[in-house]
């Protein structure tokens, strides 16, 4: 083993001691506190979420997760909703419950818990309301009961104490006024912290982990390619199916503010795209201006595969997102795929060579000296970016300006393989689920379903290839490589401003 090997060998060994010491200190901490977030169950009761309700002969239909359970109510059961008297009718799906039997195996006693978590968007003291979100589209305000209890942190408050951004835990009555809430408010470093320790051994990351260790062990296993591209083409269709269906339960409101967020988006990851020429222009003078169109047509793009590594760590955390975000990965694919025509056209104009290379650059060879060749096509997949940094022998090089927009690049950025299997995917989801339920339901199996365990397969295949590019920092240089650490973070904040600048209300108005 060479001494660059034995490097990355042990950098990767103290990076696992690290994620597994992070581990065990985490599973240590919640040994005393575990028992704490169960719910209290009396001997005689058990805990499960209402599916159904009859109000007519007063019937639940529950679940435990593996059965559905039904219990008739007698006219003197006892119910309660989180803690106050409440009637049969008040109760609705997806409230859970404990319900108590007596000798007889009657129902005696219904204790219903209803919860409403979400960040808190709004808090208007003069009328005593709280409006909550869970994704920034939903939104739901809750009227504060006369006695409710209020608590930041785990400490009594005031109404006027809370926060835009807070998260919150409401307890409604059957009246639907809020009685007990419960606000958690952490700075932004002990957010961050917490949600790296929680997320740092989801089975998402551990496959990633694990295929991230084949190269370095130097274990006989490569990943089939044909799998990859199927894995590829399944989770591109999954994600448009299912936001497809979920676009179907949207409101012509809703529609309307997605269809504005999306703009906002678009224009969004032109100026990142834009941002990262001259970033790169400016501290990486010595790369070719056509890699940093290349680098810069990229970052103004998104990735299917960040994308849907995203998606499961926000399921795996039951974090809601907005139903159109599978349209707006589409939409902003975009983006970058027009920044670098726009770039490479320019330097088309200023005399850039079928190398890619500018008159002021090593390695340019003029007109005449540029021998006939035929363009060779490397691999099967060929986004509208590469080919825009790819001179060809008609693209307009040395000075030609050429046509920004031919018909072949536009087909490449708007029928791309991926895109047409996205849009694909989100048009049969919305038109199916248009047609109900049932019709969607046998195929949610496959497409939902599976989701999460193809995606664990994925990652693996992503962990072996981030793995054999590690050597590649080599030859990057140290000002790419903070580049590449820094630009991502820069992009995210950008981005995180330019959404909460968003104001649906005044858009739509």
């Amino acid at each position: 083993m060479g001494r660059s090997d034995a490097r990355w060998a042990a950098w990767a060994v103290c990076s696992m001691i690290f994620l597994f010491g992070t581990l065990f200190a985490d599973l240590s901490a919640n040994d005393g506190t575990a028992a704490s977030h169960e719910p209290t169950v009396t001997k005689k009761g058990h805990r499960l979420k209402i599916i159904s309700i009859d109000t007519g002969n007063p019937t639940l239909t529950t679940s435990d997760g593996d059965s559905q359970v039904n219990f008739e109510l007698s006219p003197q059961a006892e119910i309660r909703l989180n803690g106050a008297p409440a009637s049969v009718q008040s109760l609705q799906p997806g409230d859970t419950l404990s319900v108590e039997f007596d000798e007889q195996k009657q129902v005696t006693a219904v204790e219903v818990h209803r919860i409403q978590a979400g960040i808190i968007l709004q808090v208007q003291v003069a009328d005593g309301k709280i409006e909550l979100t869970t994704d920034y589209t939903d939104r739901e305000s809750f009227q504060m009961a006369a006695a409710a209890e209020i608590l930041l942190n785990g400490k009594p408050v005031t109404l006027e104490a809370l926060q835009r951004g807070d998260r919150a835990q409401i307890s409604p009555d059957s009246a639907g006024l809020a009685i007990k809430v419960e606000v958690t408010r952490r700075s932004a470093l002990a957010e961050f912290w917490d949600n790296f320790r929680h997320n740092l051994f989801k089975p998402l990351l551990l496959f990633f982990y694990m295929g991230f260790s084949v190269p370095l062990l130097k274990i006989a296993f490569e990943f089939p390619h044909v799998i990859y591209q199927g894995l590829t083409m399944y989770l591109l269709i999954s994600i448009g199916w299912h936001g497809g269906e979920e676009l179907a339960e949207l409101s012509g409101g809703v529609l309307k503010q997605a269809l504005l967020f999306m703009v906002l988006g678009f224009f969004t990851n032109f100026a990142i795209g834009g941002g990262a020429y001259g970033i790169i222009r400016k501290c990486i003078p010595k790369m070719r201006r056509v890699d940093a169109a290349t680098v810069a047509a990229y970052y103004g793009s998104d990735s299917a595969g960040t994308f849907v590594t995203c998606l499961g760590v926000l399921v795996a955390a039951g974090i809601k997102y907005a139903a159109y975000m599978p349209v707006m990965l589409a939409v902003m694919e975009i983006p970058g795929c027009l920044v670098g025509l726009v770039l490479v056209s320019k330097l088309r104009r200023k005399g850039m060579d079928s190398f890619g290379n500018m008159p002021d650059e090593p390695g340019y060879i003029p007109a005449t000296q540029i021998p006939a060749a035929e363009h060779t096509q490397l691999d099967d997949s060929s986004p509208a970016a590469e080919n825009a940094a790819v001179p060809h022998k008609n693209s307009g090089g040395h000075g030609k300006a050429g046509k920004l927009f031919n018909a072949e690049l536009l087909r490449e950025v708007f029928l791309n393989p991926g895109l047409f299997l996205l849009f694909g995917g989100i048009v049969i989801g919305f038109a199916s689920r248009l047609q109900g339920h049932k019709v969607t339901d046998a195929d949610d199996s496959l497409f939902v379903n599976l989701f999460q365990g193809m995606l664990c397969l994925f990652l693996l295949e992503m962990g072996m290839t981030a793995s054999k590019r590690l050597k590649d920092l080599q030859t990057a240089g140290w000002r790419f490589i903070v580049f590449g650490l820094v630009a991502p973070n820069l992009f995210a904040t950008f981005g995180i401003c330019m959404a909460h600048l968003f104001r649906p209300g005044v858009l739509a108005a």
